[in-house]
């Protein structure tokens, strides 16, 4: 098994990070591979899952993980649309929710997972998340064409323009309000 604890705190000293790390999943995520919470600034990894997955696929979504955790607690160091998006997230089915006040505003938007599969994974935070955990993990374990197929798997099939992102934030808005 991956050695999470090691990585994670390698992983903070590096980035100057306080963050917490859990493998106690939220609930309603409890069949997601991990996710990072900004308010109690902890990292959850689904080690139970994710306990039959090679080291590399471990290592990948941790580190995607970790990435967000840079992006919400430090987003000066990334681009307008990474910052732009960090608010907004836009889900498989058309769930979306809008971080407002520290507090997430649900709403649903038309269509399903045919319109929103893109949607979701071409959104530019979930895009800079996989493109660093992949060099992340290609670092440690070398490149493989099953790490390769990992990261296009998560990557949007057909590119999704900045444009229609921000027409999609400003439904977002218009619903939550």
């Amino acid at each position: 098994m991956f050695d999470y604890k090691q990585h994670f705190d390698k992983y903070c000293i590096e980035n100057n990070l306080e963050l917490q790390l859990s493998f106690d999943m939220p609930p309603g995520y409890e069949t997601a591979n991990g996710t990072f919470d900004f308010k109690t600034k902890t990292v959850y990894i689904n080690a139970k899952y994710l306990c039959e997955a090679p080291n590399y696929e471990q290592a990948f979504f941790f580190y995607h993980e970790l990435r967000h955790a840079v992006q919400y607690l430090s987003p000066e160091k990334f681009g307008d649309a990474i910052i732009r998006s960090l608010p907004y997230t836009i889900m498989f089915d058309g769930t979306c929710f809008k971080l407002e006040n520290g507090k997430y505003l649900e709403c649903k938007l038309d269509g399903g997972e045919e319109v929103f599969t893109d949607v979701y994974l071409g959104q530019p935070y979930e895009v800079e998340a996989n493109n660093y955990a992949y060099e992340r993990v290609k670092m440690l374990f070398g490149e493989s064409e099953e790490l390769r197929n990992l990261y296009d798997f998560w990557m949007p099939k057909k590119p999704v323009p900045d444009e229609a992102y921000e027409t999609y934030y400003n439904l977002i808005d218009e619903k939550v309000k």
